[in-house]
């Protein structure tokens, strides 16, 4: 496995990706949805128009396995987006793609990679932690969509919260 800059050659299977791990955000809140690769498209030509850092991992066999995207806001680095394929997990692909993107952070000059994350995605929540993401920074507060049916609760200190 190699871990390297995003190629134009791999845009119609960054495209598939990008379309699965939307599928994947939409189960942790327990919504289906099918996979989407014009939207997924338009979502890649945002990031590359905006020049969003586009870090892959590739096989042996040249195919691509996992990516993460990062956001730069000024000094600050986000992982906007970190997705291996399900079979390819529990590898290390996640751990060497998010460890690129801490290289980058830092090589502008930052000292840490900032992280969003669903309160309820049992699979970043830890990896994070692997990694000694521990600090909370910040949460995100809203009204409720009209068509949004929050089925669970998530306490953060002495604050519940519905989601």
């Amino acid at each position: 496995m190699k871990i390297l800059n995003y190629e134009q050659n791999y845009k119609t299977q960054l495209i598939t990706l990008i379309a699965k791990n939307r599928i994947a955000l939409a189960e942790l809140k327990k919504k289906e949805k099918q996979l989407d690769l014009d939207t997924a498209r338009e979502e890649l030509n945002y990031y590359l128009n905006k020049n969003f850092p586009i870090f892959i991992a590739v096989n042996e066999n040249q195919d691509l396995i996992g990516f993460t995207i990062c956001r730069v806001d000024e000094d600050i680095v986000w992982d906007e987006l970190l997705f291996v394929i399900p079979e390819e997990r529990r590898k290390g692909v996640g751990s060497e793609l998010f460890k690129r993107a801490e290289e980058f952070a830092i090589e502008l000059g930052g000292h840490t990679l900032y992280n969003w994350v669903h309160p309820n995605n049992y699979r970043s929540i830890p990896f994070l932690k692997k990694h000694g993401y521990e600090v909370l920074n910040l949460i995100e507060v809203r009204k409720n969509l009209p068509s949004e049916k929050l089925t669970q609760k998530i306490k953060i200190g002495k604050f519940e919260y519905d989601y």
